[in-house]
Parts: structure tokens; sequence; C-alpha cells
């Protein structure tokens, strides 16, 4: 795989993100002296809510979407193929337009149970999902339609980020109305984010690797080489370090 070295930028971005918790809470102490107006403090603590899904987002648009791999010398090495190869295809495929589905209507169901409270809109049932999640493969199977659909899921990730930086400002609790609501059994709502977050880019770079160029085509896959499973480390050393942040800031 084509790895940049992006080590002192990533560092640079982590120790921010790391000091970032300590001064919105200055800046919240700072509001909370005097919360019946409107102040410099009150705008920045609003505001800051936006920093980290901001960052977390530009960095996996840089560096977990845009995945080049070598391919040389693909007949000398072992390979997947046959049904071993339609089993991983299937499988991960499967369960990234599931999760992407899935992700999508958590931030449906949070925006209309916050904001919309009048307007009923009906469940989604077994066979609209299923659609959902069949429209979804297919836009995962063309290289341009998937890189939208991933700017479409990071920007799922930055509103529902701050659909829950509203409830924790409001202190609005969230019961089994949210959907979001179910997953994990966690009450934190924004690791209940992260993880979804990070599931979805595991499971989107394993993607990658299965459909790079003509792979399926050819329906020839390489076997992983070590240097392929650096971006699994390096996207959980990421998030390992967004967890720290959302937990100091709680």
């Amino acid at each position: 795989m084509i790895i940049k070295n992006n080590t002192p930028k990533l560092f640079v971005t982590l120790s921010f993100l790391l000091i970032l918790p300590f001064v919105q809470k200055q800046w919240f102490n700072l509001y909370s002296l005097n919360n019946n107006d409107i102040s410099l403090y009150s705008i920045l603590y609003y505001l800051s809510g936006a920093i980290c899904p901001s960052l977390v987002c530009l960095n996996s648009l840089k560096n977990y979407t845009y995945y080049n791999f070598y391919r040389d010398k693909v007949h000398s090495i072992k390979i997947i193929k046959g049904k071993r190869l339609l089993f991983l295809v299937a499988i991960n495929l499967i369960f990234l337009s599931y999760l992407i589905a899935d992700y999508i209507n958590i931030n449906f169901d949070l925006i209309f149970n916050l904001f919309l409270e009048g307007i009923n809109v009906p469940k989604q049932d077994i066979p609209q999902l299923s659609f959902f999640i069949f429209l979804i493969s297919i836009l995962l199977i063309f290289k341009k339609s998937r890189f939208l659909l991933k700017k479409i899921i990071l920007v799922n990730f930055i509103l529902i980020s701050l659909n829950i930086w509203y409830l924790q400002i409001n202190n609005i609790s969230v019961d089994n109305q949210f959907r979001i609501y179910r997953y994990f059994g966690l009450n934190d709502l924004n690791l209940i984010n992260l993880f979804i977050l990070l599931g979805i880019e595991i499971s989107f770079y394993t993607w990658s690797f299965l459909s790079y160029k003509t792979n399926l085509s050819d329906w020839i896959v390489p076997i992983p080489q070590k240097g392929d499973f650096l971006p699994f480390l390096n996207i959980l050393i990421f998030y390992f370090f967004i967890i720290i942040y959302y937990s100091k800031l709680t």
C-alpha cells in the first residue's frame, strides 16, 4: 500500500485535541458565571462543539478515503478467489451497507425527535431498509459514488455530533424513543457515534482493498501483506485519541 508520512500533522492534531477539553471547560465555567446573557465565552463554548467533529472529518477525508495499493506481480503471490472471495465480498458489502443505512437513519431520527416532534414519520420496515441497503451496496461498487457516499457519511457524523452537543448543552435526556439509544448499551452518545463511525472506517478500508481497480472484475484479490494492515493501526490510534478527548470533555 502507498502510505504518506503524515505523522507530524497527526501529532499536532491529536495534541490539540488533548488540550481542547480543558479550554472548553474554562469557557463553560466563565459562561456559567453569567449564563443569562450572551457573551464571548458562551459563543466560544457553543461553537467549540464543532471543532472535534470537523477535525475528524477532515482527517478521515484526507487519510481514510482515497486508498491506493500496490498490485505488482499480483499473480506471483498468494491470492483469494472463488467461494472464499465471494464470502468476503458479500459479508463486507452487506455489513458496510447496513452500518451506513442505519447510521443515516440515526441522524434523521435525532433530527425529527429534537426539532420536528409534531411530524409523525413512519418507522422504516424491513423491505424499506433492505431496499436502502441494496441501493447503498450499488453505490459502493462504483468508485466515484463510493467516494461521494463516504463524504455523506462524514457530513452525517458532523450532524449527529452537533445534535448530541445540543442535547448536552440543553440537558435533554435520551430514552428508548431515540434510535441511537439501543447501541452498545452505553450512556455516552459521543462514544456511540464514534464507535459506529470507526466500524464504518474499518469496513470501508476493507471494501476499498477488495474492490481496488480490477480486483472484482478479475475475481482475484491478493492476500494482504504486512503493509496493508498499517491503515488499521492508523485508524485505531487516531480514534483512540478521539475517545480520550470525549472522555475528558465529559
